[in-house]
């Protein structure tokens, strides 16, 4: 007997958990707002196992994941706003629309090329909503402000970006983060002041600090979220192994001074460094 289609199987389930009368209590009382916090938490779990190197783990999450995308299309249809078929036959266009490089006979002559026709297709479809929604359009539309702000900083200096409204040498970026640096020195010498409202302006301009410092990163071609979470990476072994050296010690980090955490930061830091270029 044929095996019945997965993604049928898949769908199939997902209506019997919200059925009325017999489904999952959890899951019939969800609605879009409630489960928005599972997706992040989902995406962030495909990251970690990505990251880990877990592909076993991987598979799994990447099912959750889905999972996640098979709930939100069942709610819809229930409210007759569209189906899953219906996010598939979207995503479908929106692909073959994006290449046609690939799927049409248009030739670009490289990457970069590519990825300006890329963005000039997701300009038009910024311009088609704002008019469907009967409003002016901003290069900045459609960039979540549910993103994390690290993220969203980086996609706002991006979309700018499209338009020229950038840098296209390296230097400035440099002096805008000294600058930065700077402006908050200045705010937190200041004594004219009351407490409020000099944390007020630290707080503005250490703002200013971390976007300036962020499209650094991206004007290195790197991605600041990809790279924070690797620095985390790495700062959270070595202080586990400064952890181990103390304990070896027969010592806790509170028995240490600074400057005896901070020789045996450097010894771990060393015998890192020299492993991992061997």
């Amino acid at each position: 007997m044929m095996k019945k289609n997965n993604l049928e199987e898949l769908l199939n389930i997902m209506q019997q958990l919200r059925d009325p009368e017999n489904g999952c209590p959890w899951d019939i009382k969800q609605t879009f707002d409630s489960i928005v916090a599972h997706t992040i938490e989902e995406v962030y779990e495909v990251a970690d196992a990505i990251e880990q190197k877990d592909f076993v783990d991987l598979k799994g999450e990447l099912g959750d994941l889905l999972f996640q995308v098979i709930f939100y299309a069942q709610m819809a249809k229930e409210k007759n706003l569209f189906d899953f078929e219906d996010i598939i036959d979207t995503l479908n266009e929106k692909l073959v629309r994006r290449h046609p490089h690939v799927f049409a006979q248009a030739e670009f002559v490289d990457e970069q090329a590519v990825h300006a026709n890329w963005e000039a297709e997701k300009e038009k479809e910024r311009i088609l909503k704002a008019d469907a929604d009967n409003k002016g359009s901003s290069v900045l539309d459609n960039i979540p402000l549910s993103l994390p702000a690290l993220n969203r900083a980086y996609k706002i200096q991006k979309r700018c970006a499209t338009v020229g409204f950038d840098w296209v040498t390296l230097p400035p970026v440099i002096d805008k983060i000294k600058e930065e640096i700077d402006e908050v020195l200045a705010e937190v010498n200041r004594d004219d002041l009351t407490a409020q409202e000099k944390q007020v302006r630290i707080e503005d301009e250490l703002g200013d600090l971390l976007f300036a410092n962020i499209n650094l990163v991206r004007h290195l071609q790197c991605n600041p979220e990809q790279v924070l979470r690797q620095a985390n990476i790495k700062f959270e072994k070595r202080f586990r192994l400064v952890e181990l050296e103390v304990l070896k010690q027969g010592k806790q980090l509170s028995d240490c001074s600074l400057d005896e955490l901070e020789v045996i930061w450097t010894r771990v830091k060393k015998e890192l460094n020299k492993s991992q270029s061997s």
